[in-house]
């Protein structure tokens, strides 16, 4: 009886895990529908690097999917509507918007202490890997356009590459409950997009919390010690391996938002240490470039050159911050740590993880972007 009852929670992790990403999916289409003629209109509108580093992080926070954002870029750098080193700022701000998504599932495990510093310690990480990564590669760009000279280098070994189209697996499991939801909201409904893509993001937020609150207690029941040991074996058993199947999982999926955030309960759960996390985090890091680098080789005509060194732009970002962060044990704990410490502050006054998250995807941009308008 037992064994049928283990059995009987191992098939309901796999369902509650299926909700947790559908969650994480709805909340992101839904902002897709209130945000995207927002985010071309923004994205178009800037010839600053520190406007579109910031207007990167606000289109992609807003969005929720830094793949949406720099496919955007691409077709808009291959359509000559944006320069190169135009574009490579608004990626940069991608790159630090799209962990939103992670923070924001943290905040799921608040109701629960030490559960909630664990989660959103493993849910900043991703922040801080990324705005660390900006701080010292932004400068560089701007002296040395180090990410333009590296992208044209590069493009030159692709550019007799033909067109690619890939379709994610997991969109394909989670694309009919998705598409049953927009039949509902805008045509059996009639709502306007707005409205649809709210009620969208609702959905996905009750789907969210729901299975986190059900996931956690399971992990915690089944898989403590035991899937210490399998993940140990398996998954994580080094750091190169765990960041080859956070890429790998990541280029299914098309979206580090997604393959990250799994790990996030995880964490809260105490399953999963951050040590443990951050090599898969750079892995999937690099994996989400990937989405680009299919759009950019779908182009074709004149722009595609330029397309597809914006895409290898934001690969080399991504890899540059491996090899700046993972090497030295000393650097890569540095946004662990930070982690840790903005984990322990919000755990005990949790309010001010709302407070960190509004602040830094939303009130800082939106603050950067109109001052510079009005000094212009």
């Amino acid at each position: 009886m037992d064994k049928y009852r283990e059995y009987f929670r191992i098939a309901l992790i796999f369902v509650l895990v299926y909700f947790f990403l559908l969650s994480i999916q709805l909340i992101g289409k839904g902002a897709g529908f209130l945000g995207e003629d927002f985010a071309r209109k923004l994205i178009c509108t800037t010839s600053d690097p520190f406007v579109g580093l910031f207007i990167g992080i606000l289109v992609t926070a807003l969005v929720q999917s830094s793949s949406l954002t720099t496919s955007l870029v691409v077709a808009l750098v291959g359509g000559g509507v944006l320069s190169l080193p135009n574009a490579i700022p608004i990626i940069m701000g991608a790159n630090i918007g799209t962990t939103v998504t992670n923070t924001l599932v943290a905040l799921g495990h608040i109701s629960w202490r030490q559960e909630f510093r664990r989660a959103f310690a493993a849910g900043t990480m991703h922040d801080f890997f990324n705005i660390l990564t900006v701080i010292m590669l932004f400068p560089l760009e701007l002296k040395f356009r180090y990410l333009t000279r590296l992208a044209l280098f590069l493009e030159r070994f692709f550019e007799d590459i033909g067109g690619i189209k890939f379709t994610s697996p997991l969109k394909l499991v989670l694309s009919p409950i998705v598409k049953a939801l927009e039949h509902l909201f805008f045509q059996t409904l009639s709502l306007a997009p707005k409205a649809g893509g709210l009620l969208m993001i609702i959905s996905g937020c009750l789907f969210l919390f729901a299975s986190l609150i059900f996931l956690v207690r399971l992990l915690r029941k089944l898989f403590i010690g035991k899937a210490e040991i399998l993940l140990d074996r398996y998954i994580f058993r080094n750091d190169l391996f765990a960041m080859g199947i956070g890429f790998f999982i990541t280029v299914l999926a098309q979206s580090s938002s997604l393959t990250i955030s799994v790990m996030v309960p995880l964490a809260g759960a105490g399953v999963l240490s951050l040590s443990r996390i951050f090599p898969y985090t750079m892995g999937a890091n690099v994996g989400t470039t990937f989405t680009a680098l299919l759009a950019s080789l779908a182009i074709v005509g004149e722009g595609r050159s330029a397309a597809l060194a914006a895409a290898l732009a934001h690969f080399c970002f991504n890899l540059t911050g491996i090899v700046i962060f993972y090497p030295i044990k000393s650097i890569r704990n540095i946004p662990i740590n930070l982690s840790r410490r903005l984990a322990h502050i919000c755990a005990k006054r949790r309010y001010f993880a709302f407070i960190y998250v509004f602040t830094v995807f939303i009130l800082l941009p939106l603050t950067v972007i109109f001052l510079k308008r009005c000094f212009k």
